[in-house]
């Protein structure tokens, strides 16, 4: 290990911890808006409204479709003037037997239903009574959530990897304030809540490792890693295509044993089933309901199957290599707009050329990555619609610092890089965080903040090499003159 500085104790964890966490939850906080921004919370909150209000999953009667009419005239009611949902009712439905449906995974609703249920009994809260009390827990309790267990799952993976405190503290500060994570904590979204899934998910995959190299399974963690599995399946589809079967894939390398394997499937499956008996009771497919174009379509929301996420609608081979490019370093690319992943570039060439223990873990989480960017490079031409950056793509940032952690233990010499990126990241999430996750332009300075990073990181390399290169060479000097003084 190239690390300098002493891995975690325990007490300086547990200040870390408590600090993080605390630092976290002021910013869910702050952060959770008391509206539904856009058609796409206003989805998913109108299933919660309609199963614990009206006892279905239909979701004809939600306020977030019809919407409550003002007092006065001139009453701004709880949301801002302009928020669609409001003026407009949400349109991301289907239209299914004469009623609609949200087009969301079901699974995300059915958790959040419980949780309003259990809100109303104890204050009697209702949507339609106090629709900003309702947008506002309903965030703070599902993204804003997500976002400080994402954060804690870095510091945790900071201390398994052994590094210094300072290091897993900048690790967790910057994936909570220098990427879309900052941004998408303030309103209700399922991108953020499989963060908070894909994160301790890793946690668990790099403890395996180590019961494995040990010699003592933990039947909990076994069970733990299933289960987050199946539900960041049920979460979003198209990334658990990706995540599900490297998962398992990798158990498998790992453990190497039948009852272990078998006890992370049966642990996945309840998940995964929940989610295909629901979709099934909505829409009458083992597919997405939101992949039937038809139920699109008479729900009037504007998608058919020429603008669907889901279906092959690029021209050629050319115009979908291109889209796949930019939905990486596009105007709405996910490194441009998370600038501390642009480490992970070289970070993953130095460490699958170094071949690390960790190798196996490193090749799940590649896989993780690839398989969600061509699952939604394939099945999409519109980079995810408004949002900031590429929505699906924000669970992604779990491996991706994941490489980060691994390179700054192998490269200490690289920490001063990360905090360069981070810090312009920073900038550049702030932005994002003001304008919210459903942007409809370019950030503020997009293109001129992300020259800066790059510039900055590039000249700050360029030293760091020209000072080794000059250290080289006065240390052969001063070899030779001693040479020839002998």
């Amino acid at each position: 290990m190239n690390a300098s500085g002493p891995p975690m104790r325990d007490r300086e964890y547990r200040l870390a911890t408590w600090f993080v966490l605390t630092a976290a939850l002021v910013v869910a906080l702050v952060s959770a808006r008391p509206y539904a921004g856009s058609w796409n919370d206003g989805s998913r909150l109108a299933t919660v409204e309609s199963l614990v209000d009206h006892g279905t999953l239909a979701i004809d009667r939600s306020i977030f479709v019809q919407v409550p009419p003002r007092q006065r005239p001139d009453d701004p009611g709880p949301y801002p003037a302009d928020d669609p949902v409001l003026q407009h009712g949400t349109r991301d439905r289907l239209y299914i037997q004469g009623h609609f449906y949200s087009d969301k995974s079901p699974v995300p609703a059915l958790l959040m239903a419980g949780l309003y249920q259990g809100l109303q009994w104890a204050t009697g809260l209702t949507a339609r009574e106090r629709p900003d009390l309702f947008c506002y827990l309903m965030t703070l309790c599902t993204s804003g959530l997500a976002y400080l267990v994402a954060i804690w799952s870095v510091l945790r993976l900071g201390r398994r990897l052994r590094l210094p405190p300072g290091v897993g503290l900048v690790l967790a500060a910057s994936l909570g304030l220098a990427t879309v994570a900052l941004t998408y904590t303030r309103h209700v979204n399922s991108h953020i809540l499989l963060l908070g899934v894909t994160a301790p998910l890793l946690v668990g995959l790099v403890g395996l490792a180590g019961d494995v190299r040990t010699g003592r399974l933990s039947w909990w963690r076994l069970v733990g890693i299933g289960s987050l599995a199946g539900l960041g399946y049920s979460i979003d589809l198209g990334a658990g295509l990706a995540i599900l079967p490297a998962t398992m894939v990798l158990i498998v390398y790992r453990v190497r044993a039948f009852r272990p394997i078998a006890l992370c499937v049966l642990a996945a499956l309840p998940w995964i089933m929940l989610h295909h008996v629901v979709n099934y009771v909505i829409g009458g497919t083992l597919r997405p309901a939101n992949a039937v174009p038809a139920y699109l379509v008479a729900a009037g929301g504007g998608f058919t199957s020429q603008n669907m996420t889901g279906l092959w609608n690029h021209s050629n081979v050319g115009k979908f290599l291109l889209y796949a490019a930019s939905l990486l370093f596009g105007k709405r690319g996910f490194f441009g707009h998370n600038l501390p992943l642009f480490l992970t570039i070289p970070a993953l060439v130095f460490l699958i050329r170094r071949h690390p223990q960790e190798l196996p873990e490193i090749l799940c989480a590649l896989a993780w990555s690839v398989g969600t960017w061509l699952v939604y490079a394939v099945g999409s031409t519109n980079s995810s619609g408004q949002a900031a950056s590429i929505r699906w793509f924000v669970p992604l940032l779990a491996p991706a610092y994941y490489l980060a952690a691994l390179f700054l233990r192998e490269r200490p010499e690289y920490r001063t890089d990360f905090l360069i990126l981070s810090g312009w990241g920073i900038v550049m999430a702030v932005l994002m965080w003001w304008e919210g996750p459903w942007m409809k332009r370019m950030v503020p300075f997009f293109w001129p903040l992300q020259t800066a990073a790059l510039m900055s990181w590039l000249i700050y390399r360029l030293r760091q090499r020209g000072r080794a290169t000059n250290m080289g060479a006065r240390v052969l000097g001063e070899t030779a003159r001693g040479g020839n003084a002998e």
